[in-house]
């Protein structure tokens, strides 16, 4: 039986969190909750380099030092005698410290929002939840639970949790046992965060034969799966196509990640007949994700065109493996528009039950 999209109720949005981390609050904040901040502005800019990582290092240390001590160091003039406290990061602490919001904190806030059309617009206001993103539990940088807090900062109802499947095991998959500990994991923070909800997931490898990197029993039990190739990205076309045309049929699949595989200026994208796999996403109801990541944005534009024309369902995700990529859906919000999604076929504009409604069938 073919799923259909349900049809759309009233919008209610998940309450914010007074305490999420790493967002911005009204008043004082800990010198912790500063470097928090700053850290989640540099990663929605996709900065990567030494900067950030300062920042990461001066915030682990800050957080393992008792705050009476940091305040006696800033009244002193010494935290930068702390290993990994350099001066920017000192100031941010005496700032915080003295009840203002950093100065260098209001610098990247203007610097590092993400730009958004007015087209594009109407797609982020609908968004209700992000179908993929990481944590800790592999790649990620951040706890599940500052995942979740900052998805209810930005206003979604719900999040999907799709963390590595074992066999990328640069980025940590998780096994049957610890994917086991994770749902456990989740399940308690469900509780501490309700309404809002963690959807359980994975991004599952395709292997190379069309096979995915779990059996069946272990996702069938999962609420959403996304499938993507992150090996032999190079391999012939033909056989690419038919290695993804047997994932999108598998009916645990509920969308296809990243499909050509790109990293723009990096690596090409993948060869693969793409009228096959737009017109399996269609006859399977897989969606096809627009993924939001600036080195990604995929598939490109002649391909999410083309996905359209198939009457595809979509999915806008940010793949996010930090808080502050969790703001990364605007550039798919305006790719959708320049493209001419349906916005009711973006399954992530609806509820969590009918998101799960929707993809529970086969």
């Amino acid at each position: 039986m073919p799923r259909t999209g349900p049809q759309r109720l009233q919008r209610t949005r998940g309450t914010p969190a007074d305490d999420a981390p790493g967002l911005p609050k009204i008043g004082r904040v800990t010198p912790v909750e500063a470097l928090e901040r700053v850290v989640h502005c540099l990663d929605r800019a996709h900065e990567t380099g030494f900067k950030t990582k300062a920042f990461v290092r001066a915030l682990e240390v800050v957080r393992a030092t008792p705050p009476e001590e940091i305040a006696q160091r800033a009244a002193d003039d010494t935290l930068t005698k702390l290993d990994g406290v350099g001066a920017v990061t000192a100031t941010v602490i005496r700032e915080a410290l003295a009840g203002g919001t950093p100065t260098y904190i209001n610098k990247l806030e203007a610097e590092t929002q993400v730009p958004l059309t007015d087209a594009g617009a109407a797609y982020r206001t609908a968004l209700r939840g992000d179908c993929h993103l990481h944590s800790r539990w592999s790649d990620g940088g951040a706890t599940i639970e500052a995942m979740a807090r900052t998805a209810i900062e930005l206003g979604h109802e719900y999040m999907v949790l799709t963390d590595h499947s074992p066999r990328l095991t640069i980025a940590h998959g998780l096994s049957r046992e610890r994917l086991e500990q994770q749902l456990a994991d989740v399940a308690v923070l469900n509780e501490r965060l309700a309404p809002f909800r963690i959807l359980t997931g994975i991004e599952v490898d395709i292997l190379e034969d069309g096979l995915l990197d779990h059996g069946h029993d272990v996702l069938a039990r999962l609420d959403i799966v996304v499938a993507s190739v992150h090996s032999k990205l190079r391999m012939d076309g033909k056989e690419m196509t038919e290695r993804m045309i047997r994932a999108i049929a598998d009916p645990n699949v509920d969308i296809l990640g990243h499909c050509t595989g790109r990293m723009i200026g990096r690596r090409p994208e993948s060869s693969f007949d793409a009228d096959y796999v737009f017109a399996a996403c269609s006859q399977f109801h897989t969606a096809v994700e627009i993924n939001c990541r600036p080195e990604r944005l995929d598939p490109p534009r002649r391909l999410l065109q083309l996905a359209v024309d198939y009457g595809c369902y979509f999915s806008i995700d940010t793949d996010a493996h930090a808080t502050g990529q969790l703001e990364w859906q605007p550039h798919g919000c305006d790719r959708a528009a320049e493209c001419g999604v349906p916005l009711d076929r973006v399954i992530n504009t609806w509820s969590a039950d009918e998101l799960l409604q929707w993809a529970a069938v086969e």
